[in-house]
């Protein structure tokens, strides 16, 4: 700190400092080149682009540590990146070109699979898909499912605690971890890679890095937790005559099923059209059209028919109640599939009507037919003609609500009209109890409206903690806080 109490400011690495650094993870890993570094520097969507003098693929935990302790010893900024699939910005360097980017996609060893303990510990650059797939060989489940699973890295999915389409029946990232091996900001290891599940001795370390956006240490391992996998599974397209009689269906299924309620997931009518357009091999597994839809799963422990039972029963007795107007249960795998794609297509069906303005957004399940009524009114005075496409996660309360620009339209200026509409969601979502970010996190593109949100107590505390775990600021400066 400096004699006012501010930190001295960050340097770019010097031709020196370079030299070492490459050094450290060898030449063939240290990228200077603007078009091998590209990868790195722009994000899945091209909101963000920024530049970086060197990006390092370092080996294993020990380089990664080297590279900490040098770059804090020279006050050199450093940017954790997992699979770059992120979409707040929080991976990406800034513009000005003065950070040290790091990737951890090289590693992404299995250290240790214990099936008997339903654990295993992995390095953070395997990808999600790895990681279900090596649960899958010795007859476990890894539970956390996203549509980038074949790309995004669970160091990534650590580092903003992911959610995904199962989060009703297992919870979130932080809630599949066990233990973390973690590099501080000065290259000291943080040696927590417990299998335990009980484990009270202080504070809770591991819960502050994940979710922290690599803003507090980098994620080098982690120990997931396994569960016994699903003998069967039963999935259903329901049609729905109104939103609000999604809590009605949502909560038959929560008093009805003996099994697991896996995924309870909801579609808007124009969004499907939408996506049927934009994606014609697709289409809507229904021959009427109705105003919402939900994708609901119910999984079960044997293989003996009872998740398909379930969910006729729940089916029967929503359609006697008035709740639901339609639906079709899969007769297939390959139909489950379809179904589900439906769900997984939907952020992709919006690129080609133009311009989107987008909310990762939570409220109380209660309260989220209100907030889409609510928010609808809210698109429609401050851009006429805008085309709301909301979807996302019924069961925990999860919108992404996502606004297409009007037919027709300018790009450009509805870009900066989405600043408003962002703005009088978000005030939204607070009066209504909730928040601006259900799970993809803040990182640079809701920096600036965490404050309006977070108590000055909470902001005080959370820039107490990223002084002691990072006095210098070198991690990902400038995301979070």
């Amino acid at each position: 700190m400096t004699a006012d109490g501010s930190r001295p400011p960050l340097l770019a690495p010097s031709a020196d400092l370079v030299r070492r650094l490459s050094e450290i993870v060898g030449p063939e890993h240290a990228l200077v080149d603007p078009d091998q570094q590209l990868p790195y520097l722009r994000e899945m969507r091209d909101v963000y682009f920024g530049k970086s003098p060197l990006v390092l693929r370092p080996a294993n935990v020990e380089q990664v540590s080297r590279i900490l302790a040098m770059c804090n010893e020279a006050r050199v900024a450093v940017v954790p990146q997992a699979g770059n699939t992120g979409l707040v910005g929080g991976q990406v360097p800034w513009e000005r070109g003065d950070e040290v980017v790091l990737s951890i996609s090289r590693l992404n060893k299995v250290r240790n699979v214990d099936a008997a303990g339903y654990n295993m510990t992995v390095e953070a650059g395997l990808t999600l898909a790895a990681c279900q797939a090596e649960a899958d060989k010795v007859g476990r489940f890894f539970p956390l499912s996203l549509p980038s699973e074949g790309s995004c890295q669970i160091g990534g999915n650590m580092g903003t605690n992911a959610g995904g389409v199962a989060v009703l029946a297992y919870g979130n990232t932080r809630q599949l971890i066990m233990g973390l091996e973690v590099v501080l900001a000065d290259g000291r290891i943080v040696p927590g890679l417990k299998a335990l599940k009980k484990d009270n001795t202080g504070y809770d370390l591991r819960d502050l890095f994940i979710g922290s956006e690599g803003t507090l240490g980098i994620i080098t391992a982690a120990v997931l937790k396994l569960f016994p996998k699903p003998a069967e599974k039963a999935t259903a397209f329901i049609g729905l005559p109104r939103l609000d009689a999604a809590l009605d269906l949502f909560t038959l299924a929560q008093d009805t099923s003996l099994t697991n309620l896996t995924a309870f997931e909801f579609l808007s009518r124009e969004g499907l059209e939408m996506l049927c357009r934009n994606f014609p091999t697709n289409r809507i597994p229904m021959e009427e059209r109705y105003p919402w839809y939900i994708l609901l799963e119910i999984s079960g422990a044997r293989a003996d028919g009872q998740a398909g039972r379930e969910m006729e029963a729940i089916l029967t007795a929503a359609a006697e109640a008035g709740t639901i107007s339609d639906a079709v249960i899969a007769a297939s795998l390959s139909q489950a599939a379809d179904f589900w794609k439906l769900r997984e297509l939907m952020p992709e069906a919006q690129k080609p009507e133009g311009g989107s303005a987008k909310h990762d957004v939570s409220v109380p399940i209660a309260n989220l037919p209100q907030f889409i009524e609510r928010a609808h009114v809210i698109v429609e005075r401050i851009c006429p003609g805008a085309r709301p496409v909301p979807f996302g996660h019924f069961g925990d309360g999860n919108i992404h609500y996502n606004i297409s620009q009007p037919v027709g339209a300018d790009r450009a200026q509805f870009t900066k009209t989405g600043f408003d509409i962002n703005a009088a969601i978000h005030d939204l979502v607070h009066e209504l109890r909730g928040s601006i970010s259900a799970e993809h996190g803040i990182g640079r593109s809701k920096r600036d409206e965490l404050p309006r949100f977070k108590s000055a107590v909470e902001l005080e505390l959370m820039r107490g903690i990223k002084s002691v775990f990072d006095p210098n600021g070198i991690l990902n400066p400038g995301k979070v806080i």
